[in-house]
Formats: structure tokens, C-alpha cells, sequence
């Protein structure tokens, strides 16, 4: 999804655009360990495994250039990690992830007083402002939304998928609502994303078929008529873009 747009990111000269997916791809993939270890019926020995990702996200955000971007590229990689962990506990009727709050800790652990306001700050700027970071955020919900999707779509029944659909249903229209400029743009990314993956995909299940009409349908319903033309017609342009794009490799 393009990010043109009269909005301005206010963050983008302390963290480029390629440094802000990078933040949100780092984010997924420990995510996913940390997800893993508090899964594992052997969490214990598992344990060291966290110390290691807490180092390889320590020395990515040193890497950074300066103490504001070191604090930014901070507060970018635990943002991702709190919404991961928010999303699948919804998702999944998770009270905790131990594993990733300990990873946070960790990370948090290691500032000091004026570091820490540092990263607050920008953490709650992320939050506070639309357009700040908008590629990280854009990078980010695109892979939780996916991610859930997938989850859903290797359902085996409509009733494993249901609460999954609900979940994700629930997070799209949250975050067309708390984001009334651009999170319309975020949602159409993800409609547009899951009709990749099932045009893209001919072994696709029946369940996982019916369960993305199911979510299209709630979210028809659940949004105002004109948004959800908005987004749609979003969506359907950049399908339709991904589609003569293929055409024109094949040829």
C-alpha cells in the first residue's frame, strides 16, 4: 500500500522507512520465539533462548544513530511486541505470554532513568500521532492481521475459525475507529492482503473461503456504509493493480 498522503511523518528523519518495516519485521519474528517458548512444555529450558533475543534487539537498537534513534528504534520494536502479544491474546483467549513479558522487561530493564523518558516519549509519540511511523505501522498490522488469517484459514471447521474471525474483525473496525485518518488505509491493506493469499493460493479450504466472507460481512456491518465502500474500492484497486502486475510477468 502506498503511504502517499498529505500527512508527514514526524519520526521518519530518526528512523527511515526501511528502518521502520525492518522494526516491525524484527518484531513478528520475536514474537514468534517468544510465542514458541511459552508454548514449549519445557519452558524452563527453554529459558536462554529469551536472553538471546532480548541481546539481538539490544544490539539492533544500538545500532542506532544517536540516542533519539537508538530510544526510537526502542520504542518501535516494543510497540510491535505489546501488539502481537494484545492481538493473539485476543485471538486466542491468552491471559499471559510469559516469554515475551519477560523479553520487555528485559529490554526496559536495561535503561536508566533519563533513557527511559527518552523511550516513553517516543513510544507514546507512536501512539499519540497518525502519521509518526506510519510505514512501521503499516508493516506491523499488515503481519498481525495476516498472521491471524493464516491462523484462521488452517481451521479444519467453521468453529475453530469463528472466535479467530471475530478477533480480527474486532481489531479492523478498532483501528478504523482509533485512527479515523489513516487507519481506513490500514485496513484496506489487510483486505487487500488476504485476497492475495486466497487468489494466490488454489489449495485455500472451503472453511477458510467462508470465514473471509464472514469477515468482510462483519466488518459491512459494523462500519458506516460510506467507510466501508472506501475501504473496499482501497482494496479492490490494489488487487486489481496486483493482478495485471502478474499478467504482465506471465506474458
Amino acid at each position: 500500500m502506498s503511504t502517499d498522503s498529505p500527512f508527514v511523518d514526524g519520526l521518519a528523519a530518526l528512523a527511515s522507512p526501511d528502518t521502520q518495516r525492518l522494526a516491525a519485521r524484527l518484531a513478528q519474528d520475536v514474537f514468534a520465539g517468544a510465542f514458541r517458548i511459552s508454548a514449549s512444555p519445557r519452558p524452563d529450558q527453554d529459558a536462554p533462548l529469551i536472553g538471546e533475543a532480548e541481546q539481538r534487539c539490544h544490539n539492533w537498537c544500538q545500532a542506532g544513530e544517536g540516542e533519539d534513534a537508538r530510544a526510537l528504534r526502542l520504542a518501535l520494536l516494543i510497540s510491535g511486541l505489546d501488539q502481537w502479544g494484545l492481538a493473539y491474546s485476543q485471538a486466542f483467549g491468552l491471559n499471559a505470554i510469559p516469554a515475551l513479558s519477560a523479553l520487555i522487561g528485559a529490554l526496559r530493564g536495561r535503561l536508566d532513568p533519563r533513557a527511559d523518558a527518552r523511550f516513553q516519549w517516543f513510544f507514546d509519540q507512536i501512539e499519540r500521532v497518525e502519521a509518526d511511523a506510519i510505514d512501521f505501522k503499516i508493516e506491523l498490522r499488515r503481519g498481525i492481521h495476516l498472521a491471524l488469517w493464516h491462523a484462521m484459514a488452517a481451521c479444519s471447521t467453521e468453529s475453530e475459525a469463528e472466535p479467530i474471525v471475530q478477533a480480527l474483525g474486532s481489531m479492523l473496525v478498532a483501528l478504523d475507529a482509533l485512527r479515523p485518518q489513516l487507519g481506513w488505509r490500514l485496513v484496506a491493506d489487510t483486505l487487500a492482503s488476504i485476497q492475495f493469499s486466497l487468489l494466490g493460493d488454489a489449495a485455500v479450504s472451503d472453511v477458510a473461503r467462508d470465514a473471509t466472507q464472514q469477515l468482510f460481512g462483519a466488518l459491512r456491518q459494523a462500519m458506516p456504509e460510506e467507510r466501508y465502500r472506501t475501504i473496499l474500492a482501497h482494496s479492490g484497486q490494489v488487487v486489481l493493480a496486483w493482478q495485471q502486475s502478474r499478467r504482465n510477468e506471465s506474458t
